[in-house]
C-alpha cells in the first residue's frame, strides 16, 4: 500500500522516458513505458483529477550521430525523421500525450543551459583533464561508441567501446584490444582533454534519505537498483563530451569550445523544458511551475528498469544541486518511479541492432491498436520480464476481446434494437444490479487500487472478469426465450445488459479507449467518450451503478468490435521470426522429446529451505480450452489473487475443458514462465496420477481461498 496517495495532491505530472530519435519504437518500448503511463493518465482523467502527460524525443547523443554518419546526412535530419515517425506511431496507438517535445528545441537548450550555469555558479562541478582517444584523420575526439576493437573477454573482433554485443561485457574504449576508429578505420591515439564532472557523492546522504523515504511504495527493482549504487558509493560523473551535436557547454571560455552537455544530463531536463513548452502553448507560460515547483503536485516517472538510477539518483541530484541555497523556485522530486521489467519477443530480448523486433508503426499497419494495447496490458512486465508472442496475441484477440467482450456488447445492442425498439426497456434497481453475481463494492475497490498502484495487468484482468460475468449472465438468462413467456423478465435482462455495456466502456477505457468510445456511441451518446470526459459528463464512479434510465435511446446501430485473427494473418510474422533467427545465427537448442523416467521411488532429498521456495497457491479456473495440434494440452486462464494467468497443463486425457471451469486448484505460482508449443505457461497445476493412468486434480475447498498460500 502506498504511504501517500494521489488524493493528497492537487495535480499530477506524468513523464515517460525519452526514446532516442535514431530509429522506430518497438513493442518493448510500448510495454515498459508508454502504454502503462497512458493507462494511468486515462484512469486519472476518469477520476476527474488534474493530470498532464509529458513525453518527447531524446535527440542528442552518440546513437544519433552514428546513424547520421552511416547515412551521410546531418543529425538534424535523422531526428526530424524519427521524431515524426515515433510521434505518429504513438498517436495511432492512442498514447495521449498532453505534450510531446524535442530536446533539439530552442527552449530545451535554454533550460539545460540555465541548469548548467546555475550549478557552475555554485562551484559544484569538478573539472578534470583526461586522456581520451582521438582520430587524427577525422580531427576529433572519439566517444566510446566510435571506437571498435577486439573484446578482451571473448575475442569478438567487432566489439564496441561501451559493450561487446557478443558476450554482453560492459567495456571502456581503452580496454579494447587493437582499437580503431569507426570514422577512419585507423588506430586512434590518446590525447588530453578537459571535461566537467558532476559530483554525485556530494549528494549521497540526501539521495539515501530520498530513496529510504519511498522504499515502501516504490517497486522492489527500483529500490534495489538505487541502493546497489548507493552501497557502492557515488562517484563523479562526466557531464560534458567532445562532440559537435548537442547542447553546447554554455560558457564563454576557450576550454568549453567544441564540447556539449552529456546526454544523460541534458535529456532528463527535457521533462522540465517540455512542461514549459506545454504551458506556453496554453498561453500560461508560468503554469509549469505548479507542477515542478509546488508541494501540491505529484510527479511520476514511467521508465524501464535500465533507466532507474538516472531517475532515482542522477536527476534528483541535479535538482538538489539547483535547490541548494535557494528559498524560491525550488524543484520537487518525483514521488514515484514505476520502472517496468523487460518485455521480450517470442522468448528473446528485443534487439534493434539485429532487427529482432516488432516495430509499433508496422504493427499498427496490420492490426487495430486496441488489440495490441489489451494484449500488452495483460502481459505487462510489472515485476518480472514478460513475453509477447503472436500466438498469445491471436488467442487473446479471438477469445477475450472478440468472443467475450465483443460478443456480449453486440448481442446486447442487437437484441435491444430488434425486440425493444432500441430503447432501454426497464429501470434497473439496486437489486437488479446484483444479478450478474458481481460484488460491486469489492470489485471497484480492487480495480481502483490496481490502477492507482500501477498494477495494470491486474486492472485489465479485473475489467475482463466483468465482461465474462456479463456474458455469462446474458447467456444464462436467455432473454430470447423469456420474451415469449415473460416479456418483463426479458426487459430486465436487457436493461441490465445495456448498463453493463456502459460500465465496461468506462472500466476498460484506460486500456482500450477507441473500443470504449465505440461502445459508448452505440449506447446512444452523441458526443465521444473523450469529449464526455472533458465536459465532465462521464466519471469513474458512474461505472459502479446502472446509469442508463428506462427509455434511453440507443444509436440504432451496432458493429463487430473485434475481427478474429486467423492463422494466415500471423503466418507472415512467424516466417519473419524464423528468417531473423537464421540470420542472427543463434541456434538455441530445440526442446528434446520427453523421456519417461524409470520408477525409482521418491525424488532425491532436498533441504527444507529449498522446499520453502516453492509458492503453492489456491487458484480458480476461469476458462479452459484445448490447445491446437496438441492432444494432451489444455489452456487454462486461472485467477490467483489479484491477477489472471495462462497455464498450459497436460490434462486433456483426463478432463474435458468445460469440466474444469470454476474449480479451485493448487498451482505453483512462482515457477518461471516457459514456452510450450509456442505458448507461454505461467505456472503449474498440481495433479496426481491414479491407478488407471488418468490425472486427478489437487483441489481446495472453502470460501475466499483464492490466492491464499497452500501450507
Amino acid at each position: 500500500m502506498c504511504s501517500r496517495t494521489s488524493k493528497q495532491f492537487s495535480r499530477t505530472l506524468v513523464t515517460t522516458a525519452l526514446p532516442y530519435a535514431n530509429g522506430p519504437v518497438h513493442l518493448g518500448h510500448l510495454a515498459g513505458v508508454y502504454l502503462p503511463a497512458d493507462i494511468y493518465v486515462r484512469f486519472k482523467r476518469l477520476r476527474g483529477e488534474e493530470v498532464i502527460h509529458i513525453g518527447g524525443s531524446d535527440e542528442h547523443g552518440v546513437p544519433i550521430t552514428i546513424t547520421a554518419d552511416r547515412e551521410g546526412i546531418d543529425p538534424q535530419k535523422v531526428v526530424d525523421r524519427y521524431h515524426a515517425m515515433n510521434l505518429d506511431s504513438f498517436r495511432r496507438c492512442g498514447i495521449s500525450f498532453d505534450y510531446y517535445g524535442r530536446t533539439s528545441s530552442k527552449l530545451h537548450y535554454e533550460t539545460a543551459s540555465d541548469f548548467f550555469r546555475e550549478i557552475d555558479r555554485k562551484g559544484i562541478f569538478v573539472k578534470k583533464k583526461e586522456q581520451h582517444f582521438f582520430d587524427p584523420r577525422a580531427g576529433r575526439f572519439l566517444s566510446d561508441r566510435y571506437v571498435t576493437g577486439t573484446c578482451p573477454q571473448c575475442g569478438n573482433p567487432e566489439a564496441n567501446g561501451d559493450q561487446c554485443e557478443q558476450c554482453g561485457t560492459h567495456l571502456s574504449p581503452r580496454e579494447l584490444l587493437d582499437p580503431r576508429s569507426k570514422l577512419s578505420d585507423e588506430a586512434p591515439v590518446l590525447r588530453e582533454t578537459l571535461h566537467w564532472y558532476f559530483p554525485l557523492g556530494r549528494f549521497q546522504k540526501k539521495l539515501e534519505e530520498y530513496v529510504d523515504r519511498h522504499a515502501v511504495e516504490w517497486r522492489t527493482n527500483v529500490v534495489n537498483y538505487s541502493r546497489t549504487w548507493l552501497k557502492q558509493g557515488l562517484n563523479d560523473r562526466a557531464i560534458t563530451r567532445d562532440l559537435a551535436w548537442g547542447v553546447p557547454v554554455p560558457l564563454d571560455t576557450g576550454e568549453a569550445e567544441g564540447k556539449v552537455l552529456y546526454v544523460w544530463f541534458d535529456a532528463v531536463l527535457g521533462y522540465i523544458s517540455f512542461t514549459r513548452a506545454w504551458a506556453a502553448g496554453r498561453g500560461e507560460p508560468e503554469l509549469w511551475r505548479e507542477y515542478w515547483q509546488s508541494p501540491d503536485a505529484r510527479i511520476v516517472h514511467f521508465i524501464g528498469k535500465d533507466n532507474v538510477v538516472f531517475h532515482t539518483l542522477m536527476f534528483p541530484a541535479i535538482l538538489m544541486a539547483w535547490n541548494e541555497g535557494r528559498t524560491s523556485e525550488v524543484y520537487t522530486l518525483a514521488d514515484n518511479v514505476p520502472a517496468s521489467e523487460f518485455m521480450n519477443f517470442e522468448g528473446r530480448k528485443f534487439s534493434k541492432s539485429r532487427n529482432y523486433a516488432v516495430y509499433l508503426g508496422e504493427f499498427l499497419d496490420r492490426f487495430p491498436a486496441d488489440t495490441l494495447r489489451y494484449t500488452v496490458a495483460m502481459n505487462y512486465p510489472e515485476n518480472k520480464d514478460s513475453d509477447f508472442s503472436w500466438t498469445d496475441f491471436q488467442n487473446r484477440t479471438n477469445g477475450e476481446l472478440a468472443d467475450t467482450l465483443g460478443n456480449f456488447i453486440k448481442r446486447s445492442v442487437d437484441f435491444t434494437n430488434s425486440k425493444f425498439g432500441g430503447r432501454v426497456p426497464h429501470q434497473c434497481s439496486s437489486e437488479d444490479w446484483k444479478a450478474p453475481g458481481i460484488e460491486w463494492d469489492d470489485c471497484f475497490e480492487r480495480l481502483q487500487q490496481a490502477y492507482e498502484q500501477f498494477h495494470f495487468r491486474e486492472a485489465t484482468a479485473l475489467g475482463m472478469e466483468i465482461a465474462r460475468a456479463a456474458n455469462r449472465f446474458l447467456t444464462d438468462s436467455e432473454p430470447w426465450k423469456a420474451l415469449k413467456t415473460d416479456r418483463a423478465a426479458a426487459a430486465r435482462t436487457m436493461a441490465l445488459s445495456l448498463n453493463l455495456c456502459h460500465t465496461l466502456a468506462i472500466v476498460l477505457y484506460p486500456v482500450i479507449p477507441e473500443t470504449a468510445d465505440r461502445i459508448y456511441r452505440m449506447l446512444g451518446f452523441s458526443e465521444s467518450l473523450e469529449d464526455a470526459l472533458k465536459n465532465g459528463d462521464v466519471r469513474w464512479s458512474m461505472a459502479a451503478e446502472p446509469r442508463l434510465p428506462e427509455g434511453h435511446l440507443l444509436s440504432g446501430e451496432s458493429e463487430i468490435l473485434f475481427s478474429k485473427i486467423s492463422d494466415s494473418d500471423i503466418a507472415p510474422e512467424l516466417e519473419k521470426i524464423e528468417k531473423l533467427l537464421a540470420n542472427i545465427g543463434n541456434g538455441e537448442e530445440q526442446p528434446r522429446e520427453a523421456v519417461e523416467p524409470e520408477d525409482s521411488g521418491f525424488s532425491p532429498e532436498i533441504a527444507y529451505d529449498e522446499f520453502l521456495k516453492v509458492d503453492l497457491r489456491a487458484a480458480t479456473v476461469l476458462e479452459c480450452e484445448k490447445v491446437k495440434r496438441a492432444d494432451k494440452l489444455l489452456r487454462l486462464q486461472v485467477r490467483v489473487g489479484g491477477e489472471t494467468r495462462q497455464v498450459l497443463a497436460g490434462l486433456a486425457g483426463s478432463y474435458r475443458p468445460e469440466d474444469l471451469v470454476g474449480r479451485q486448484v493448487v498451482m505453483v505460482a512462482n515457477l518461471a514462465e516457459r514456452r510450450i508449443r509456442g505458448e507461454i505457461s505461467q505456472g503449474m497445476i498440481l495433479a496426481a496420477e491414479g491407478n488407471d493412468g488418468k490425472l486427478q486434480l489437487v483441489e481446495v475447498g472453502g470460501d475466499d481461498v483464492n490466492g491464499k498460500r497452500v501450507q
